[in-house]
């Protein structure tokens, strides 16, 4: 097939025929079409040589030339693409390292190997433009709702034709135990677009939380508005959901407008769910009252918070625990998501219980170190103490509001105190030496002979092993394993140590051992003037 033939605008026309069917630019094929003739005329002309070809645009004439730089003599390596200035004095008028000489060479003409190569490489140019276009499309279009047709199922994912291109439904992606059926219409949401080897992937998903809010964003203007904002959002998808919002307006029921004229608004999503139950609930910025909604339709009794382990316990009526906890423990679970805390439930009983069995142990431990017979005992719980320390180290005053506790009385309680810590200390203290702990952990400020004693059974023995604990192995945390929140036992932790005071001991053993500069732990002057200059101006 020569390349000069009187067909020549049959390579635009076809340019323009594939550029219209893969809805890409035309100009893209052209120039894959100059790539492929100027690879087949390197297979032609010599692979040394630089071939390239220009397909003028208007008449699909084709021109093939041969270009040459200019280089310095010792740096003439390939004869086919380089010459030196004086070789090039033949073409130029004044040669530069770096100036290209252009000639044209004839056009080749393309036997059947050739002819076929030219095609993979257009067909390779083509896809390649093809995905680029589907990728710049849809990256845009993440986090947003689509609809689409069921085009396949491969091995449980559903393949859908989204208009330019085709998104994967995966099975895991899937609610419940939907089956869909080719040219089935479909509504997902638009969880992510990768560009992968084998080109753009559009992953989709109707189990994502964003998906229901925003199904409501469509069903609910005051939500597309922003008058009313989705604050969290947690689902079982098939089974059910709950959703958090908060109105901007006072003049607007955020929950009210969410669920629409007789239940119209949250019924449009719930069918669109496969009939999901979905919970609306008002958000709050106090954690125990937006915990109490969460939990509806339960009644809540009491809420404890702890917040540095990030835990919050609930008390609930006894004939609404079945109620709070739900089936399977769909209620509280998603009341936990949706608060982003560990939810512990118990019945008004058991709290009870364990109210009376601190009380009786607290006791039973200033009867047994204070030598008190019950009811002084009592007395002293009841007042709030809960351990010897701060019995011995509390303000007299504190003492003496007790009833029948004069100065004599408050002076000798403290006194006892006083000398049954000095005693465990003392033990503690022997016993951590018996385990091998050295002088400078036992001379270093801020640990106490318990303390001490705790780390040496531990294996922390010496100031270094010490300085190489982290924060948390002191302290305790709480990690996630598996989207669940895993408790870290601290060594320390039993001695009421937080992180930050665990962060401070750690860091002042480093600076003691000479592992950190104390320079380097000291706050910038000019930085804290600039941010004093910024709040001021805020």
């Amino acid at each position: 097939m020569a390349i000069t033939s009187a067909n020549q605008l049959e390579l635009l026309q076809t340019a323009e025929a594939v550029a219209r069917e893969k809805m890409i630019d035309p100009d893209l094929v052209v120039q894959a079409m100059e790539e492929s003739l100027a690879r087949a005329a390197k297979s032609r002309y010599g692979s040394e040589m630089d071939i390239r070809v220009s397909i003028d645009r208007k008449t699909g004439r084709a021109t093939f030339t041969r270009v040459r730089t200019v280089v310095e003599d010792e740096a003439l390596e390939n004869y086919q693409a380089e010459l030196t200035v004086k070789q090039a004095k033949q073409y130029l008028a004044d040669p530069q390292i770096g100036d290209t000489v252009v000639d044209e060479v004839p056009p080749v003409e393309l036997g059947r190997i050739a002819a076929q190569s030219a095609k993979q490489v257009i067909l390779q140019k083509v896809r390649e433009a093809e995905r680029d276009r589907q990728y710049e499309e849809f990256k845009d279009r993440a986090g947003t709702i689509i609809n689409g047709q069921v085009k396949r199922e491969e091995y449980g994912n559903v393949i859908v034709d989204i208009g330019r291109g085709e998104g994967i439904l995966r099975r895991n992606e899937k609610i419940g135990r939907e089956s869909y059926r080719p040219n089935d219409r479909i509504r997902c949401y638009i969880k992510d677009v990768r560009r992968e080897t084998r080109g753009p992937q559009v992953f989709l998903s109707r189990t994502a939380p964003e998906f229901m809010a925003e199904l409501f964003k469509m069903e609910v203007p005051e939500i597309y508005d922003g008058i009313i904002e989705i604050k969290a959002v947690a689902r079982d998808p098939g089974s059910r959901a709950k959703i958090a919002v908060i109105s901007y307006d006072n003049s607007i029921d955020p929950v009210g407008a969410c669920v629409g004229m007789r239940g119209s608004r949250v019924q449009a999503v719930v069918n669109e769910l496969q009939g999901e139950k979905i919970d609306i609930i008002p958000w709050n910025e106090d954690q125990a009252t937006f915990l109490v909604n969460a939990l509806q339709p339960a009644e809540v009794s009491k809420v404890v918070i702890d917040e540095e382990a990030g835990k919050i316990e609930v008390v609930v009526p006894d004939e609404q625990l079945s109620l709070a906890i739900g089936r399977r423990g769909q209620n509280v679970r998603l009341a936990s998501q949706l608060t982003g805390l560990d939810i512990d439930i118990m019945t008004e009983a058991e709290e009870s219980q364990r109210r009376q069995a601190e009380f009786e142990e607290r006791t039973r431990l200033f009867m047994d170190t204070l030598d008190l017979d019950e009811f002084f005992a009592q007395l002293l719980v009841s007042e709030g103490f809960t351990n010897l320390e701060e019995v011995a180290y509390v303000d007299l005053d504190e003492l003496l509001v007790i009833d029948g506790v004069d100065e004599d009385t408050a002076g000798e309680l403290q006194a006892r105190a006083r000398d049954h810590l000095e005693e465990m200390n003392r033990k503690a203290l022997e016993h951590a030496r018996e385990l091998g702990v050295e002088d400078s952990l036992v001379d270093f400020e801020g640990l106490t002979p318990q303390m001490i004693e705790a780390l040496a059974l531990d294996g922390v023995k010496t100031l270094e092993d010490f300085a190489t604990c982290a924060d948390w192995e002191l302290a305790g945390g709480w990690t996630s394993v598996n989207g669940e929140r895993v408790k870290d036992e601290g060594i320390l932790e039993k001695f009421d140590m937080s992180l930050e005071e665990a962060q401070t001991l750690v860091m002042t053993a480093r600076v003691q051992l000479g592992w950190v500069d104390p320079s380097e732990l000291e706050p910038d002057a000019d930085a804290e003037e600039d941010v004093g200059e910024e709040e001021a101006e805020a």
